[in-house]
Order: C-alpha cells, then structure tokens, then sequence
C-alpha cells in the first residue's frame, strides 16, 4: 500500500487544484481520485511497483468510457506503462513535472524541499490580482505543456476566484479543446462571444473548432478574415500556417511564413520553417541555405529533431562531437513557437487520440500579452 504521507502529498495536490472531490480509494500503487467532472486522478507513488495488469486496470475498469484518466507519479514509468496510456489516452504527470506540480502548490515541502522563494513583484498587486496572476500562470503553463487536463483545473480556479474575467474563460475553451471536448469548447467560446463578440482569443478557438471537426477551409477562411481585419495580428498569422500546412497548401504557407519573417527575420524556429516550406515548393537548395541559416541563429539539435518529427521529416543526423553553434540557442518568438510545432503528427502524439484531438490540441497556446 501507499505510504500514509504519499497519499496526504496526493490529498492537498487534488485540495489545491480546487477539485470537487466525488470519491477515493487507496489502491497497492497509491491512491485513486474520482472527480465530479469526470476525470479520474490517479496518484501512482513508485513506478517499479506499478505492473502493466494495473495500468490496464486503470485505462479500463476503473475509468470507465466516461472518465479522464491523469496518472500523476514522482518517478519515471517504463516506457511499456508509458505507451499503454499513450494508447487509451490518459495524461502521464511524472517526474520533474509532478514535482513542479507539487512546489506551485506550495507542497514541495512532501517531496523533502525547502520551501521555494517567491521572487519580488514590482507591480504592487493587490492579493486577489496577485493570486488569479499566479493561478492563470500555473493554467498557461501546464496547456504550453501539453498537459490540458491540469490547466483545465486551474483555469476553473481562476474563474472562481473571478467569474467575470475573460482570458480565464477563454483558456477553458483551449483546454477542453485539447481534451477533445469539442461540443464543450465550442460552447464555451459562444458564451463569451455572445458578451464580447469582438474577443480574439475567443474568435481564434472558434476558428479552431473548425478545424477540429474536419472543416479546415471554413477554419482557414475565418483565420483570413482575422486578418483582414488587423493585418499586423502574427498569432493569428501563425495559427493559418500552421492550418495551411495541414492541408497541405505549402505554397500558400510560404507566403505567410515570409510575412511572419519580414517581422522577425533572425527567429530560428521559423527560418528553419521557412526552408522547409521552400523545399516543399521546390526550392531544395535555398531550403537548404535557410535550415543552415536557422541552425547558425541559434537553432539546437535538440530542437531542430522536435520540428522535424512534428513536420513529418526524418531526423537530422547528429552533429560532430564538438561542432558548436556560432551563436547561443535564442527562445523563439511566440508566433514562430506555435507554427513550427502545429503540425498534425505532433498534436496525435500530444493527445493520443483521434483527429478532433490532434486538431485541437495544436491550437491550444497559451496567449501572449
């Protein structure tokens, strides 16, 4: 059985995210949350006692058709534990990941770590701003991270602590998009359009929902207008090209990929998008020159291997032990960030399920202020 303090470190993370608690039951593994918004929060303590038989017990008996699986863990699960919940669709927590899970929550104390400083704020909030600033934070990251189940939780934290504000309202909308709950996402972008029909994070998830249900023309169409109406707007730029590369409209791409670029021409991720692009419109050699280029801005391998299993393209080959990059890897700009990893392939492997998910899921950024 779990330990007596493993499943109170379980207890205050479910408290602290502000779930609605419908019934727990303490497995060999660790401890098992049902939620009254069906999902099922289950808090594995160590990893090399977890057996495949339970895992499948998890994804099967215990969720049920309805529910949504999170596996939260300390450690790393095998691979074999991994790819099993991969394929029922369940959200994997582990590692470093629960433990920033835990130290956001002011709980790293569980994990044997001292309490983290909070660093010094100059803008002098008020302490309920200062909370809803640091609970759509949490929200932000865990969506940046593809981990949509927990940002749902603290963006409804966030709409408790005020009903009335619009970004939190907004990233419920993201995240039940990337949980595959269209019909839910979609309603919930109607709801703030109905009140602020002007709203873009909103106009942007509809547009999403578009895409989500296999209507990418109509998605793309409503992208244009965007535009239309405020040519300078790049994520919505950026959320066209990555719809245009799904469908497979790579001439159409490129023109808005060098627009993007006449903004932000040393941005590595998206010069390294536009070589692709020019090779695919059959330009292999300036492709070529401007892979080479992003590579000298700054681009890791690390990276350049990311873009390239999310854009379908073999894996570039390892660099010589001791090739250095001329210049220090850069931290792309947002709008490069979220064209160059919205491909098809990359949101199936962030889901784990089927089209309406992939879809959603590559539209799920965080927006930028």
């Amino acid at each position: 059985m779990a330990t007596a303090p493993f499943v109170q470190l379980a207890s205050g993370l479910v408290e602290a995210m502000g779930q609605r608690m419908d019934a727990a039951k303490p497995t060999e593994e660790g401890l098992v949350l049902r939620t009254g918004d069906g999902f099922l929060f289950a808090f594995l303590e160590d990893p090399a006692r977890v057996s495949l038989g339970a895992v499948r017990k998890l994804t099967s008996e215990e969720s049920g058709a309805s529910a949504r699986l999170v596996v939260l863990t300390p450690g790393r699960l095998p691979p074999v534990l991994t790819q099993e919940l991969g394929r029922a669709g369940a959200t994997l927590v582990e590692g470093a990941r629960f433990a920033e899970l835990a130290r956001q929550l002011g709980l790293g104390s569980w994990l044997g770590e001292e309490p983290r400083a909070r660093p010094p704020d100059d803008r002098r909030l008020l302490p309920s701003a200062a909370q809803l600033d640091d609970v759509l934070h949490r929200a932000r990251t865990w969506l940046e991270w593809g981990v949509p189940a927990l940002a749902l939780r603290f963006y409804r934290q966030a709409i408790d602590l005020k009903p009335e504000f619009v970004p939190a309202q907004a990233g419920v909308g993201r995240a039940l998009l990337a949980l595959g709950l269209t019909d839910d996402a979609d309603r919930q972008f109607e709801e703030i359009l109905s009140t602020h029909p002007q709203d873009l994070e909103a106009r942007l998830g509809k547009a999403a929902v578009l895409g989500a249900r296999a209507r990418p023309k109509e998605e793309v169409a409503l992208y244009r207008q965007l535009l239309e109406e405020d040519d300078a707007r790049s994520e919505v730029r950026a959320y066209l090209v990555a719809a245009l590369v799904e469908l497979g409209d790579w001439a159409s791409a490129r023109v808005e990929i060098e627009a993007m670029l006449s903004r932000t021409p040393e941005d590595p991720q998206l010069r390294f998008l536009h070589g692709v692009a020019l090779e695919r419109t059959g330009a292999a050699a300036l492709g070529a020159a401007d892979r080479d280029e992003a590579r000298r801005l700054g681009l890791s391998y690390e990276s350049e291997v990311s873009l390239c299993k999310n854009l379908g393209l073999p894996a570039p080959p390892r660099p010589p032990a001791g090739a250095v990059a001329a210049l220090a890897p850069r931290s792309a700009g947002p709008a490069a960030s979220r064209a160059a990893r919205s491909s098809p392939r990359a949101s199936r492997r962030a889901s784990g399920s089927k089209e309406t998910r992939a879809r959603s899921a590559r539209r799920a950024g965080r927006k930028r202020k």
